[in-house]
C-alpha cells in the first residue's frame, strides 16, 4: 500500500481527512502535536480516532509553542473569545501549520511516503491565513525544492481534501465514511474530560455544520453532562 502522513489533531476535520485518506487506499501514519495547547483532550481524541480508523502508526510530537505564545491557544493569559471576531482571530497560532507540515514532510521522507494529508478548510477557516489553497500550493512547491526525495524524482503532494467544503459537507462526507464524531474534540477550551464549552468559535462552527447537514451532533457538552 502507498503510505501517507496524516496530520491528526483529534478534531472533526482531521478525523474526516484520515477517513478520506484511508478510503483512497493509503496506509496512514498519523502525526499529532503536543504543542502545550490549552488542553490535551484533543490528543486523547486523536489517539481514539487513529485506533478507530486503523492507522498504521500514531505518533505525538512534543513541541512547546507556548515558548512564544501570541495565541489564546498557547498563552493562558489570553482569553478564548466567546463570539466571532473580525480579521484574524486571537486563536490563530503563529506559523503552526507551517511548523506541523514541515515535520510531517520530514517523517514522510523517512517513511518513503509521497503524500501528506491536512484538514485545512478555506470556507469555515475563521480567518486563518495558513488554511488557504494558495498557502498549501506554496508549501508543496517549497517541499519539492527542499527535499532529497523530490530532487531525486519522488515529489511530495500535499492533500487538502476539505479545503473547499462547507462544514456541513465535511460532516456528511465523514458520516458516509463511517467516522464516529463522538470520538472527536473540536472545542478550543474543552475540559479535562474532553467536554466542549459550546461557546467558542470552533464549537459554533461545529454545531452549525451538524445542523446544516441535518445530522445529530454527538458533541459531549460540559454544560449538559
Amino acid at each position: 500500500m502507498k503510505k501517507a502522513v496524516v496530520l491528526l489533531s483529534g478534531g472533526l476535520d482531521s478525523a474526516t481527512v484520515l477517513a478520506i485518506a484511508r478510503s483512497e487506499g493509503y496506509a496512514c501514519y498519523c502525526l499529532s502535536f503536543d504543542y502545550h495547547q490549552r488542553h490535551i483532550a484533543e490528543l486523547n481524541a486523536a489517539s481514539r480516532v487513529a485506533r478507530a480508523l486503523e492507522a498504521v502508526e500514531h505518533r505525538v510530537f512534543q513541541l512547546d509553542l507556548s515558548t512564544f505564545g501570541g495565541s489564546a491557544l498557547t498563552d493562558a493569559s489570553i482569553a478564548v473569545p466567546q463570539a466571532p471576531s473580525a480579521g484574524i482571530p486571537i486563536t490563530y497560532v503563529p506559523a503552526r501549520n507551517t511548523i506541523m507540515l514541515s515535520l510531517a514532510l520530514a517523517w514522510a521522507e523517512v517513511l518513503g511516503a509521497r503524500d501528506i494529508f491536512i484538514g485545512v478548510n478555506a470556507l469555515d477557516y475563521s480567518g486563518y491565513p495558513d488554511c488557504r489553497r494558495e498557502y498549501i500550493d506554496a508549501f508543496q512547491h517549497m517541499a519539492n525544492l527542499a527535499t532529497k526525495a523530490a530532487v531525486e524524482g519522488q515529489p511530495v503532494r500535499i492533500h487538502a481534501p476539505l479545503i473547499d467544503l462547507s462544514k456541513a459537507q465535511i460532516v456528511r462526507r465523514g458520516t458516509e465514511l463511517g467516522v464516529d464524531y463522538g470520538l472527536t474534540v473540536s472545542c478550543y477550551q474543552a475540559d479535562s474530560e474532553g467536554r466542549a464549552c459550546g461557546r467558542c468559535d470552533s464549537c459554533r462552527l461545529r454545531r452549525e455544520g451538524f445542523i446544516a447537514a441535518g445530522l445529530p451532533d454527538p458533541t459531549h457538552m460540559a454544560s449538559c453532562d
